[in-house]
């Protein structure tokens, strides 16, 4: 579990082939500090096991099914990456819960100055969008963001100077891939309501019907 909170950028030293998938490999920075192999360590927002550590770097096994419906496949040497170590339980939540479980790859679609912010339109799926609102949570990149407005094919988001300094959001283009996770407590939401409004019987009801039929309203 992680928090959206990145701690630090680190520099991709390889990704190769390995296997079906491939080994990703990163030049460690503080944050490494007593990581051990075996440790879950979100990278760009996915979550991936420490494989292996040596002279400061951090190595990682990346599946063909991550590569598949992640941006991590088109890392090269050089590139940065957000890093965010696992929540420990004793831990402060100070952004959202993030699993580290890539729902999408978006897209950029457009990115323009408003004062000293940034406002991002990212094109994203139906599979995404179906559960974010306004002003709710979103990972891009495995950064804790708020939804500034839901749109048709996409949604919007304002960035400040202090989160484009710190991760690589700050660095990106329009047309540039992103990995998108929604917030998991609305995915439930999400599928609370939806099950309840098919169940049998249910005959079409309404989300203040299931809700109210659930004991969370009078």
């Amino acid at each position: 579990m992680f928090t959206g909170l990145i701690a630090e950028m680190w520099d991709v030293d390889s990704l190769r082939p390995s296997g079906t998938g491939a080994t990703l490999v990163l030049k460690a920075g503080p944050a490494a500090d007593g990581a051990r192999v075996g440790d879950s360590i979100a990278v760009s927002g996915v979550c991936l096991t420490v494989t292996s550590i040596s002279s400061g770097r951090l190595s990682f096994d990346v599946s063909a099914e991550t590569l598949r419906s992640t941006a991590l496949g088109a890392l090269k040497p050089g590139s940065k990456v957000n890093i965010e170590p696992s929540l420990r339980a004793d831990g402060r939540l100070g952004g959202h819960f993030v699993t580290g479980h890539v729902d999408a790859v978006g897209r950029i679609g457009s990115i323009a100055k408003d004062g000293g912010t940034w406002r991002l339109d990212v094109e994203a799926p139906d599979d995404v969008l179906r559960y974010l609102v306004d002003k709710g949570s979103v990972a891009v990149d495995g950064i804790s963001l708020t939804v500034v407005k839901v749109q048709d094919g996409g949604f919007s988001l304002v960035i400040i100077p202090h989160t484009a300094m710190i991760t690589t959001i700050g660095q990106k283009r329009a047309g540039d891939e992103v990995n998108l996770e929604a917030d998991i407590i609305g995915k439930y939401v999400y599928r609370f309501i939806a099950r309840g409004a098919d169940a049998p019987g249910a005959g079409g009801r309404g989300i203040e019907d299931a809700l109210r039929e659930s004991g969370f309203m009078s």
